[in-house]
């Protein structure tokens, strides 16, 4: 097969879209290299190992012509000349109107938390949204959605069959999948100045993620030998937090913005619990993450966190502080159930495989 993705995000982003762009461009060219794939990508992309050009090809805009509007309409040119069999939107978009004959099309869509919660997101972004993805959905031979919950959001709020929605999930960066030394650990936690035992939660910054409900409870508990650290990008919430932290001197909380990628995978691995008590997700890396690096998680319940960490995790009420501070006092004070929370995550995470799911989407691409 001749398959071409929009490959924007996988140049362009370091974070969430872009790790999963690259995720399933590395899996698919790794378990099946018969297949030709071709990168779509608007001008001047980070380059790295994965994008050597003798693995996959890189399509870029004709000179004069502005990315944007090549991504959404002239691109379908483009894709016709190379001889595309099928296209796959990484990224929640596919370009606008009716493909040229002979090209099939699949799009990825991640979440639609911007339909449930609207206020949370400027308006006209909550607008330009709102057309591309229900347009998308709308007019992809086949979708693909991270999680069961983001599957019945799609036939909720958009009314689209079942039977074109394959919900197929997704693993995280291969760096939280190997085990540091614990000298490497402890340089991490000194760079950061942590001198106890701590509890982690990584994830931005805002209303959504719900991390002042975590800093209260775990003011509620009163756990002198251990810190609470979250990591993330900064927004106007963590101004509220770190007024809750100063008014109630609750001075084992650190707040970490702008980490290096490169130090992540050391402080989960360095972390006695990783809690996520996020109040809606399409899909929950962070707690992937977390199962990968041996740590025990709570969660939240509500949305999809439950696929996301399944045995691996205790759930919480993301409203009721007393039900996630029991529930974070139970792991870390039970050492059984910390060690079964661990054993059950490390079973847990083998359907997330680069194998696995590379494999779920070739089946699919065939079957188009």
């Amino acid at each position: 097969m001749k398959i071409g993705f929009d490959a924007k995000r996988a140049f362009h982003n370091n974070t969430g879209l872009g790790n999963y762009s690259r995720f399933v461009m590395e899996g698919l060219l790794k378990y099946f290299p018969k297949n030709e794939y071709l990168a779509y990508s608007p001008p001047r992309p980070r380059r790295g190992s994965l994008f050597d050009e003798d693995l996959i090809a890189l399509k870029t805009p004709p000179s004069g012509v502005r990315g944007l509007f090549w991504r959404s309409c002239f691109i379908k040119n483009d894709l016709q000349r190379d001889g595309i069999q099928l296209y796959h939107g990484l990224s929640n978009e596919l370009p606008f109107g009716k493909m040229p004959s002979g090209i099939k099309t699949v799009v990825t869509i991640h979440d639609l938390i911007f339909e449930r919660y609207p206020k949370l997101y400027p308006f006209f972004d909550t607008l330009i949204y709102k057309f591309k993805f229900r347009k998308a959905c709308k007019n992809a031979d086949a979708i693909v959605a991270v999680s069961e919950q983001t599957k019945r959001d799609i036939i909720d709020f958009y009314g689209i069959n079942p039977a074109k929605i394959h919900v197929i999930y997704q693993n995280c960066d291969v760096a939280f999948q190997e085990k540091l030394n614990r000298d490497f650990l402890e340089k991490v936690k000194e760079k950061y100045q942590i001198k106890k035992k701590y509890i982690l939660s990584v994830g931005t910054i805002i209303e959504r993620k719900n991390q002042a409900m975590l800093v209260a409870a775990f003011h509620k508990l009163n756990l002198s030998n251990f810190e609470l650290i979250l990591v993330g990008g900064h927004s106007t919430y963590q101004d509220q937090i770190e007024k809750y932290i100063e008014e109630n001197q609750v001075h084992q909380v650190k707040i970490l913005n702008n980490m290096p990628f490169q130090d992540l995978p050391a402080i989960y691995q360095g972390a006695v619990l990783f809690v996520y008590p996020s109040f809606f997700e399409g899909f929950g890396i962070p707690i992937v993450e977390a199962l990968h690096s041996g740590v025990p998680v709570v969660a939240a319940t509500g949305s999809c966190l439950e696929e996301a960490g399944g045995d691996g995790a205790l759930y919480a009420n993301p409203l009721q502080i007393d039900d996630l501070a029991d529930k974070i006092l139970e792991v870390l004070v039970n050492k059984n159930l910390k060690n079964q929370l661990i054993e059950a995550g490390q079973k847990h995470i083998k359907q997330f495989s680069a194998e696995r799911v590379a494999k779920q989407l070739d089946e699919l691409y065939r079957k188009l």
